[in-house]
């Protein structure tokens, strides 16, 4: 009798090899409560499969793990879906708000690149967009920003959909 033998991988919880995770920021807080000051930590986590789906999440902890592991949750529950072209760009212009950040995004051609900044970039590239020009306006907060850019997505529209929403033929658009 053979005894079988577990590895060490096979006992700790395996990451999803299709999700990919990136901390935007990480921060210590501080809440003054009775006996003095109570720190904690606060991770800002972007979760996308490069797809056409990504989310932000936000996570807090005493510690920073435990912050990031709760950022990815987090994310993984307010995940969207983001229409890509075959260029791998988005359909139409878009711009979105979230607190005082402003996002502007503009498709571009093949070739161009993820030309953005900040958290707007790490959102983008996640989410499976390749070509692409996007513009922070406003404020430089990362998680204002990552949940306009996320806003401005959500907000897109194909062709299809369009045509569906107005109860006309796809081919009625074009002339």
């Amino acid at each position: 009798m053979a005894k079988e033998r577990r590895s060490k991988a096979a006992r700790t919880p395996e990451k999803d090899p299709e999700w990919q995770e990136r901390v935007v920021q990480t921060r210590r807080v501080t809440k003054v409560v009775k006996g003095g000051k109570k720190l904690s930590f606060r991770a800002i986590v972007i979760v996308g499969n490069e797809k056409g789906q990504v989310g932000v999440g936000v996570g807090k902890a005493n510690d920073v793990s435990g912050a990031v592991r709760k950022g990815v949750a987090d994310g993984k529950k307010h995940l969207v879906t983001v229409p890509l072209t075959r260029a791998s760009s988005i359909p139409h212009p878009t711009r979105a708000v979230s607190g005082a950040a402003s996002v502007m995004m503009r498709p571009a051609a093949p070739g161009t690149g993820v030309i953005a900044g900040g958290a707007v970039r790490t959102v983008l590239e996640l989410a499976g967009v390749k070509n692409i020009l996007a513009k922070q306006l406003g404020s430089s907060s990362p998680l204002n920003n990552a949940r306009a850019a996320i806003a401005a997505l959500t907000s897109l529209r194909t062709l299809s959909q369009v045509a569906q929403e107005r109860d006309i033929p796809l081919e009625q658009l074009y002339g």
